[in-house]
């Protein structure tokens, strides 16, 4: 090889380096810097970040070893599925089951999915995106990667990021909405918890007979929820510790470190850079602001019914991030006073809403493929 050669093998990176490449290197160096030094959501973010790095400079997933993970996780669907397995082995959902009456909150978070499909679609999106668009509300991004994956796999890349980067900045946009939409004295409000007992033979009863209704009533939603109630099973169970406490560490902490490396390989300039990127992340984040809001009205509401026995607040955290938006909301209610604890009921709300995404993302796909 002479010299004129070896410069032009050296020089191969720069011959398909382009300006858009730049700029999406500095998105990847924004994720990474949210993730280390704010750290948003490190475990997602920074995967992610990494990924949408390695992508513009040559090593997409339509290459190489990024190509190999990309097709083995997400096209296969198996990476969102795995992840819910160790989600599910996360969840107590005692809460729930002792306060049956959170599961209208778990349905009023998912308002904002059906509202901004609607929106999508008048705007000019069509159907199968315009439903991928809308599950970015559930902020859950498994679903939205199992919807997205199924119905619009050209937009994956931005519906994916929108949820992830949406539910690692709920404790930014959140409490705006929430202390905009409720006054003081509901922030104050105090919720005895005082739950009924749940026998283990109810625990162990609950993920198989919402696994088997699930089947039958939303067949689409069949995959995610077998996994999350797989994952609680073992939980619950307590003959398989191992397998549980596996699950909720090295089998999700693999999974996703995997999904976010193929996730962010999808986001090349080619790809990302355009007006319908811009629109899917303003679509979603209007999503996840119309969940909100519906969680907190209909907590009001609760509340009117109940005659001031319900905090609005736990409303908020109908929506699917568990157990970030629980939390939030707990400690929202701690800032107005350091002795009022809803966090049971805040959970209760939580998982709730995790069950609500999963089904909302089955509806979303029963819709779609039946029209389709």
């Amino acid at each position: 090889m002479d010299f004129t050669q070896l410069l032009q093998e050296l020089g191969k990176g720069f011959a398909n380096f382009s300006l858009g490449n730049l700029l999406m290197i500095l998105v990847a160096l924004v994720l990474i810097y949210l993730a280390i030094w704010k750290e948003y959501e490190p475990v997602l973010l920074l995967p992610i970040g990494f990924g949408c790095l390695l992508a513009n400079l040559g090593m997409s997933n339509e290459v190489g070893f990024m190509k190999v993970i990309y097709e083995a996780g997400i096209k296969t669907e198996i990476f969102p599925l795995v992840i819910f397995i160790g989600v599910g082995a996360m969840i107590d959902f005692a809460p729930l089951l002792s306060q049956p009456s959170m599961v209208l909150l778990g349905a009023a978070g998912q308002f904002g999915i059906y509202a901004t499909l609607l929106l999508a679609l008048a705007i000019g999106f069509p159907l199968n995106q315009a439903a991928s668009i809308g599950i970015i509300g559930a902020i859950d991004g498994p679903t939205a990667i199992f919807v997205g994956t199924k119905l619009a796999p050209e937009i994956l890349a931005p519906i994916a990021v929108a949820a992830y980067s949406y539910m690692s900045l709920i404790p930014i946009i959140q409490p705006p909405i929430m202390r905009a939409f409720t006054t003081r004295k509901e922030r104050l409000i105090r919720m005895e918890y005082a739950p009924k007992p749940v026998s283990r033979l109810a625990r162990i009863i609950f993920p198989i007979l919402v696994t088997i209704l699930v089947a039958l009533v939303a067949p689409d939603a069949a995959p995610l929820m077998a996994a999350l109630m797989l994952g609680n099973l073992l939980r619950e169970a307590l003959v398989v510790d191992r397998l549980s406490i596996m699950a909720q560490n090295e089998l999700i902490n693999i999974a996703t470190l995997f999904l976010g490396l193929s996730i962010g390989s999808t986001m090349t300039a080619q790809s990302f850079l355009n007006w319908q990127t811009l629109a899917i992340l303003g679509l979603g984040l209007l999503a996840f602001v119309i969940d909100t809001v519906a969680g907190l009205l209909f907590g009001k509401l609760m509340n009117i019914i109940t005659r001031g026995k319900v905090n609005p607040l736990i409303g908020a955290c109908g929506i699917s991030a568990f157990p970030m938006a629980g939390r939030l909301s707990a400690k929202m209610a701690l800032e107005e006073d350091p002795t009022n604890f809803i966090l049971m009921h805040a959970m209760g709300s939580n998982t709730a809403g995790q069950l609500g995404s999963v089904i909302a993302g089955g509806l979303l796909l029963a819709l779609v493929m039946g029209v389709g």
